[in-house]
């Protein structure tokens, strides 16, 4: 099969790594990919935003199944515009990715579906949220309506951290449309995990459970970003347990939303709190999380090609369960200095060919110069991934890697999985 994958993170590097192994992937095509993609296959020079030209690349080169990793083409209706064209493709359509790119109509369909949610009341002007927000109890969990590339959720320690964030967001616009509409949260107390799936818009296979790093700094201070590390599986996540949250969270939505004449197709994400009372959903998204992608596919054992082939044709029932092979993964993101905010790019990266067995290299936010350097090009810049028998082991791994990938100014955590080993 001829195969296309759209995006260029470490997510979809990770995506096209793992779909290269397929004995059935005949030819491997990125849309635009990045410098560790063109390893794989072939990069095609197309921004995920350009869908006309996206169906031209995907009609003309003849591709069998086309995988879509972010969210934003999603939301435009890419899936809509490729079954237009007659082109087989994994991902929800623009009605299904609601799930994500609203976060008041999410909150909708768990409330109708009985899912286990957070409580939450929605506001469209600042004056009214803000009034509101200062009644809570703190701290005070904010989140902007719309896609805000994994920034628009604030947990506000006092109140007036909470009304000056309303303020940024709904009067100084800092994330543009996204928070024409806010949602003011309870703030639930537990572990967060990230449970993935993939459906058909019938049922449901779960993945590996794993967990990410969202701040900035150890200890899980500073600002919130795309995410700075993962692990998987979790050990607080045992099979009864996934049971549960497959048949009281992920199964029931999937049939609320095909009771309303959407069959949602593609990988569904489900963000997790583990509270005294049992999960509950923080958030749902419409794709592969980054960097939880880095740490579920390789210790995938099926094919992956067969998983995402069966949803994109609404038929699993074929399709035997995700294998998984024995062992723990995580990756460690290098970020560019400054990140989330602003930061320096070009900057050469030293150490790629030297990395120690059994760590790969995902890249994110890379590019070349002229003569071929690898250097960055975006805040996130490398996910360096590890598998082990143990998380002491993938640690060791990890941060061996680190210290011999190098560019300046890097910043990482230090403390991904740590836990695990300390428990």
């Amino acid at each position: 099969m001829r195969v296309l994958v759209i995006g260029s993170g470490a997510r979809e590097h990770a995506l096209a790594w793992k779909l290269a192994q397929s004995e059935q992937v005949t030819d491997l095509f990125i849309a635009p990919g990045n410098p560790g993609t063109a390893q794989l296959g072939t990069n095609v020079d197309v921004p995920v935003e350009d869908i006309g030209r996206l169906v031209h690349v995907a009609t003309t080169s003849q591709i069998d199944l086309t995988v879509v990793g972010p969210e934003a083409p999603l939301d435009a209706g890419i899936v809509d515009r490729f079954q237009e064209h007659g082109l087989a493709i994994a991902g929800p359509t623009a009605a299904a990715a609601r799930i994500e790119s609203s976060k008041t109509w999410a909150k909708e369909i768990m409330n109708a579906a009985g899912v286990p949610t957070a409580r939450a009341e929605r506001y469209s002007d600042f004056e009214s949220a803000a009034e509101a927000a200062l009644d809570m109890p703190l701290p005070i969990v904010i989140k902007a309506n719309g896609l805000a590339a994994g920034k628009g959720v604030v947990i506000a320690q006092t109140h007036q951290e909470a009304v000056d964030t309303l303020r940024a967001m709904m009067v100084e616009r800092s994330l543009g449309d996204a928070a024409d509409e806010v949602l003011l949260e309870e703030f639930l107390v537990g572990l967060e995990v990230s449970i993935i799936g993939i459906t058909d818009g019938k049922t449901i296979l779960p993945f590996l459970p794993s967990c990410d790093y969202k701040r900035v700094f150890d200890g899980d201070y500073g600002p919130n970003t795309g995410g700075m590390g993962s692990y998987c599986p979790v050990p607080s996540v045992d099979p009864e347990l996934m049971v549960e949250i497959t048949r009281t969270i992920l199964q029931p939505t999937v049939d609320e939303l095909r009771n309303r004449g959407i069959e949602y197709r593609g990988i569904l994400y489900a963000g997790l709190i583990l509270t005294p009372d049992g999960p509950r959903v923080m958030e749902f998204n419409c794709r592969s999380g980054d960097p939880e992608t880095q740490v579920i596919l390789p210790l995938l054992e099926s094919d992956l090609l067969e998983l995402l082939a069966g949803a994109a044709n609404g038929d699993l029932s074929s399709v035997d369960a995700p294998q998984w092979i024995d062992g723990v993964a995580m990756t460690v993101v290098l970020a560019s200095g400054g990140y989330p905010g602003s930061y320096r790019k070009g900057l050469t990266i030293h150490g790629l060919d030297e990395l120690p067995e059994g760590v790969i290299a995902f890249h994110a936010g890379t590019g070349q110069d002229s003569d071929g350097t690898v250097v960055t090009a975006g805040g996130r810049v490398l996910s360096l991934t590890a598998t082990a028998p143990s998380f002491e082991e993938a640690r060791q791994f990890v941060y061996d890697a680190v210290s011999t990938v190098q560019f300046a100014d890097v910043q990482y955590r230090t403390d991904i999985a740590a836990r695990e080993v300390m428990s």
